[in-house]
């Protein structure tokens, strides 16, 4: 494990991965600061966290909130694109003992050559541009590492939930779809295998990774091992729910995609490819990290916090309506 103890700096820290993050370095005995706009109402920063207020992207209120601060390491949770990760490789030289980024798997190569996808796997992603800006953020990152000696870690998760986060396509649209007894569109034939990673787990390998030395100019795939079909993943939420047994139509990712341009990329460039992650790297340098949540008792506690939040049981008419029209277009005569 990472020592304890150690200085951490959180940058973000109230999202659905870095949450859990937060709470487990607390529980390890780390010192942690966070740096965010303190806004999140579902993620509050808890006790035990120091928490610096300024906007990770207004570079002078940073210089501010952190002159004369330095850290065993930085895990930045915020930065999606090369000039957000620049940004951060300016604020933090000299500073930390490690820069750790949160990247995601995604980047690996899509369709995958081969599986189990490991750390060496290729990094490409036509279809998304989000996952090429992940891949231009570790490039950058490793230039300078091998240039200047930057102290960059690497982290890759793939699907991470936590109880506020439904991994389904149309979200709690879904969950109402299959409660009502509506066909619910599941993309491909449903066969395709996926991991879902609860945060709770995904945070005890993370810390693990913290203050370590040698884990500077690596990264590391983090995810559980369990992996599971899509329409498997649809009926778990749907006996979670208390539905009667989900009807799932069948529908082509490129029709999907061509028909819903917001969540096409990421459908097409991540969710439609098979895939099962070899987590041996980081069970290598954290011995006893296990994922012990399967998802049957990630996908109740989810159905109960919306239970509990009926606000969020937020029902997107036009998915509604793009979900009919998917499932005329599926039953169509051929």
């Amino acid at each position: 494990m990472s020592a304890v103890g150690a200085s951490i700096l959180f940058v973000g820290g109230t999202g659905v991965i870095s949450a859990a993050c937060v709470e487990h370095a607390i529980e390890h005995g780390h010192r942690l600061t966070i740096l965010n706009r303190g806004k999140s109402a579902q993620h509050p920063v808890p006790d035990g966290a120091e928490l610096i207020t300024a906007d990770v992207r207004d570079a002078a209120a940073v210089r501010d909130a952190l002159r004369g601060r330095e850290f065993d390491a930085v895990a930045d949770f915020l930065s999606f694109t090369p000039d957000q990760v620049q940004a951060g490789i300016g604020h933090f030289s000299g500073r930390t003992g490690q820069y750790v980024f949160i990247s995601s798997a995604s980047a690996y190569q899509k369709p995958p050559g081969r599986v189990p996808v490991l750390e060496s796997t290729p990094l490409r992603n036509p279809f998304w541009q989000y996952s090429r800006d992940k891949i231009a953020c570790e490039d950058l990152l490793l230039e300078a590492y091998r240039r200047d000696g930057f102290p960059a870690t690497i982290v890759r998760p793939s699907h991470t939930y936590d109880r506020t986060k439904i991994p389904l396509l149309g979200g709690w649209t879904d969950i109402h779809r299959m409660r009502e007894g509506v066909p619910v569109v599941v993309h491909g034939d449903g066969t395709s295998l996926w991991t879902l990673t609860h945060s709770r787990d995904f945070a005890k390998a993370f810390t693990g990774l913290l203050a370590r030395p040698q884990a500077i100019g690596e990264a590391y795939t983090i995810t559980s091992d369990e992996y599971l079909p899509w329409d498997a993943i649809y009926r778990i939420f749907a006996q979670a729910a208390g539905a009667p047994e989900p009807e799932l139509v069948h529908v082509a990712s490129d029709t999907i995609a061509a028909a819903d341009p917001e969540r096409g990329p990421g459908l097409v460039g991540d969710k439609a490819h098979s895939v099962i992650f070899d987590n041996t790297k980081i069970k290598s340098l954290v011995p006893d990290y296990a994922a012990t949540i399967p998802f049957a008792e990630g996908a109740r506690e989810i159905v109960q916090w919306y239970e509990q939040h009926p606000e969020e049981q937020a029902v997107d008419k036009g998915f509604m309506e793009l979900s009919d029209r998917l499932v005329s277009w599926a039953r169509r005569p051929v």
